[in-house]
């Protein structure tokens, strides 16, 4: 079981990410034995109140320089509100800055006052994700890209240096309808998520891999990746009220999806081993754990009481 971290780059509207505290976390991930660390990505988010969200690609890079070892991931790239071939470019440097570290998760994204603001209609989202990631591919690989695809016209257009990891990067798609695990299941490497209870990150985990089965694709070479929330201290009845506070105020669940706040992981460090071998058996290949309210001591419990006790 590969266990990361989420970047505290995103944060509640009465507080400000801290550059320095985030390097400084970064750091002491790593020195722990963390797998990967995550970066939200928003461009803007939230109207009086507006959520402060650091630049995810700026973030990880800035890591990348202060780190040698641990994977860096985002989590997840709004895809279509990037022109894919800037994209392409500064994607493939942030590989070659981390030496092959990037884990490129991404989506189409939800949030319509976003695309309004960048000029990007947001009911062809899906369809722009689809052109963008293609191009994205394709740019990657070592011969040049001739193509005419809407607005954007590619005249042996090559991008170099490519990528650090040949062929590519690993390409995580997030979302939670059937469209999109589709999408996954023809297009990526792999699935992540957030906030899935354990019996329904079963049930869509189990369609992507029938998905892939009708694409001709073996759903054994694809990841599963699921983030949740975690409180590690006080007993579950203690922890539940502070949880449910900090999570209410920082994040919105999609009424259509089957996340929610509910499942979050709290309690001692026994209750949460016990709750987080409950999504071990979901066929998880990762869980990215949200520490509570990103503070140091609980990156220091989760790495001496869970770490252990899930790769037992």
């Amino acid at each position: 079981m590969r266990v990361g971290l989420a970047l505290g780059n995103f944060v509640g509207p009465s507080e400000s990410p801290d550059p320095a505290a985030i390097l400084a976390y970064a750091e002491r991930a790593e020195a722990l034995g963390f797998e990967s660390l995550w970066a939200w990505d928003h461009v803007l988010l939230g109207v009086r109140p507006a959520f402060p969200v650091l630049d995810s690609l700026s973030t990880l890079t800035a890591i990348a320089a202060r780190t040698t070892r641990i994977r860096l991931g985002t989590g997840v790239l709004v895809l279509p509100l990037r022109n894919p071939v800037i994209a392409a470019k500064v994607l493939a440097s942030l590989d070659q800055i981390s030496h092959g570290r990037l884990i490129l998760g991404v989506a189409a994204g939800w949030y319509a006052r976003e695309f309004d603001a960048c000029g990007i209609p947001f009911s062809e989202r899906g369809r722009l994700f689809e052109r963008n990631l293609d191009l994205l591919v394709r740019l990657w690989r070592d011969e040049p890209v001739t193509a005419q695809v809407g607005d954007l016209v590619l005249r042996e257009a090559v991008i170099l240096p490519k990528p650090s990891q040949r062929p590519r990067p690993p390409i995580l798609i997030g979302g939670y309808v059937d469209v999109v695990l589709r999408r996954v299941a023809r297009l990526g490497d792999g699935w992540l998520t957030y906030f899935y209870p354990p019996e329904a990150f079963e049930r869509s985990w189990e369609k992507i891999r029938r998905y892939a089965r009708e694409y001709g694709r073996d759903p054994a070479r694809l990841t599963a990746t699921n983030q949740l929330a975690i409180y590690v201290g006080p007993p579950a009845r203690e922890a539940d009220r502070p949880m449910r506070e900090w999570l209410s105020s920082e994040w919105d669940v999609a009424a259509w999806s089957d996340s929610t706040i509910e499942h979050a992981i709290r309690g001692t460090p026994e209750e949460c081993l016990a709750q987080l071998r409950t999504h071990a058996a979901t066929g998880v290949d990762r869980l990215i754990l949200i520490p509570f309210r990103y503070r140091p001591d609980q990156v220091e419990l989760i790495a001496r009481e869970i770490l252990p006790g899930l790769s037992a």
